[in-house]
């Protein structure tokens, strides 16, 4: 599969419901976003991305440390968390979350799983959440990020088709 065919249909959609989209990411490290960004037309869609590595930076866009301490960073709270917050901040129709371990122990957070990917996706004008938890798979940390970004292409090229306004 080419890297960006997914995302390609993904801006398209955005562009045709008239919907705009934004992310906050963590260990894809703008992955997604660049992926979006390699689509002609996504200047129309994205509203704003962050790469929130830390959890200062996390906390600091309105992600909350009560919940990050209560299930780790490492957790589909706090991805819920990213895609609301990153949607509310930047006005958007959607937004994204991503957080996880890609085949590494974190020495800052050691609590929550080893190698797991949680995501969520935020549908702001219904007020849903779409959650998702991976495996990251036994390779190059670019192949996970591939890998990942293909998973939230997919979900939300799901989700923009079914969503009517």
């Amino acid at each position: 599969m080419e890297s960006n065919s997914d995302m390609k249909d993904v801006v398209n959609l955005l562009i045709e419901k008239k919907m705009t989209i934004a992310t906050m990411e963590s260990c894809t490290g703008g992955f997604v976003v660049s992926s979006i960004t390699d689509i002609d037309g996504s200047s129309n869609v994205l509203k704003f991305s962050a790469v929130t590595y830390s959890n200062e930076y996390k906390i600091k866009m309105g992600v909350s440390k009560e919940v990050i301490d209560k299930y780790s960073v490492y957790s589909i709270n706090v991805a819920r968390e990213m895609a609301k917050k990153i949607s509310d901040f930047a006005n958007s129709d959607i937004g994204v979350g991503i957080t996880g371990k890609i085949n590494r122990v974190d020495e800052n957070n050691l609590f929550g799983d080893n190698n797991k990917i949680f995501y969520a996706i935020y549908d702001k004008n219904n007020d849903i959440y779409y959650e998702y938890e991976l495996i990251a798979i036994k390779d190059t940390r670019l192949n996970n990020k591939k890998y990942i970004m293909e998973c939230i292409s997919k979900s939300l090229f799901e989700i923009l088709n079914n969503v009517c306004y």
